[in-house]
């Protein structure tokens, strides 16, 4: 798996757009969609038309700071 960090913007009201910066660990940048638009879509109940992602940046195992990414990329021990 490689690392990812995804960042974008998700409806919160009527008019207004939450930002975030989330990293993931997967296989390539449509598992990384997938997982953006299923995790933000349950935890916050929003439909997938309410997510938007600007982009998706592959990572180096040295700029990873989430602590389960490394560990599913394999640079944690």
């Amino acid at each position: 798996m490689k690392a990812f960090r995804a960042t974008g913007s998700f409806k919160t009201g009527k008019f207004t757009w939450q930002k975030y910066s989330i990293e993931v660990a997967a296989l390539d940048e449509a598992g990384v969609a997938e997982k953006i638009m299923s995790d933000l879509g349950s935890r916050h109940k929003l439909k997938r038309t309410e997510i938007k992602i600007d982009e998706i940046k592959a990572l180096k195992a040295d700029e990873v700071e989430n602590l389960a990414v490394q560990y599913l990329t394999g640079g944690a021990q």
